[in-house]
């Protein structure tokens, strides 16, 4: 079984607002949530063809119209500064220190953490998301629970914390599960893994302990087994389980997802999109992310995949009674086509 999905984002040109579509990617229906595999993925990845240049664009409408039931919301987040990101920038070797295993966030990061909570409440997103994927990693985790999570945690209350207090060295009062989306940990939107310590996990059951109302479910290793110190991930990998993943988020049946990740994988995955559209667009949907910023994109479903109903759509002849439409009525008596 294959399915066809697009990616669009909505975007201002000439003062009006279109919604743009991508051409359709065949992906095998993975049954159940697994570890990626390079090799493969890298192969079936070459059955995806892209038209390039402004021939097609002439031709065809430049906005697509799609069921509301067959679209999810994506609101993809990159983690916010990392002591990675501040070693790293300074000498890229550091990215090979084991000081930096699993990275936490900076005092920098956790104001951007901060800032991008205030505007998700603010502009009401924080009511709007179903489900929160985040990669499990502890920056990504601590970006997730600080800008989704709920307010500070008291104790006595029944409910487990979403992280609990200085969780990952982070200097910060426990943070509640309550009255915000539940948070979910998915191994596909990981960052590039192998030989960078910063990029490899620690084992589940201490992520349990530290972040006691996330749900590692997904996960079935409670190792990092993906990780290899001696082998890092090409960027066609990535690309690949970045593509699988977007596969995986059609057996979801969240319509509006947050998903925290990272700067490499969202760029690797993303640019496989956008390659029919203006430029402008191209760039808007690829390019890399700054640290905690935030971009939604809307993701189509065009291949039959969605299982849900519509929940706002409405049948009509309620109760039934004669409604032949006049063009389909002057097709069956054409004869009678001048006639009232």
């Amino acid at each position: 079984m294959t399915i066809s999905f697009s990616l669009a984002a909505s975007v201002a040109l000439h003062d009006n607002y279109h919604r743009i579509h991508l051409p359709p990617v065949p992906l095998p229906l993975p049954s159940r949530p697994s570890p990626p595999s390079s090799v493969s993925w890298s192969r079936r990845l070459t059955i995806v063809r892209f038209t390039c240049g402004f021939s097609d664009m002439d031709n065809n409408a430049s906005s697509s119209l799609f069921p509301l039931h067959r679209c999810k919301t994506l609101h993809l987040v990159r983690h916010a500064q990392g002591i990675h990101n501040v070693e790293g920038e300074k000498d890229y070797k550091a990215y090979l220190s084991t000081e930096l295993f699993d990275a936490h966030l900076t005092p920098l990061g956790w104001d951007q953490v901060d800032n991008l909570r205030k505007h998700v409440h603010a502009c009401g997103l924080a009511r709007k998301i179903d489900l929160v994927i985040t990669s499990p990693l502890l920056r990504t985790m601590q970006t997730a629970a600080g800008v989704f999570g709920g307010e500070s945690y008291a104790d006595g209350v029944s409910a487990p914390p979403l992280m609990v207090a200085n969780a990952g060295n982070s200097r910060r009062p426990a943070i509640s599960s309550l009255n915000c989306p539940p948070l979910m940990a998915v191994e596909y939107c990981r960052e590039h893994l192998g030989v960078h310590p910063c990029d490899k996990r620690r084992s589940i059951s201490e992520y349990r302990h530290l972040f006691p109302a996330i749900d590692f479910s997904l996960i079935e290793n409670n190792e990092d087994i993906l990780w290899k110190a001696d082998i890092r991930e090409a960027n066609e990998e990535v690309a690949a389980r970045g593509m699988k993943f977007i596969n995986w988020l059609w057996t979801r049946k969240e319509k509006e997802i947050a998903i925290v990740t990272h700067s490499g994988f969202l760029f690797h995955t993303l640019n496989m999109f956008g390659n029919d559209c203006h430029p402008v667009i191209k760039k808007e949907i690829s390019k890399h992310f700054a640290n905690c910023e935030l971009r939604s994109m809307v993701l189509f479903d065009r291949s039959m995949l969605g299982q849900d109903s519509s929940s706002s759509n409405f049948p009509g002849r309620i109760p039934q009674g004669l409604d032949l439409p006049s063009d389909v009525a002057h097709e069956k008596h054409p004869e009678k086509g001048g006639m009232n």
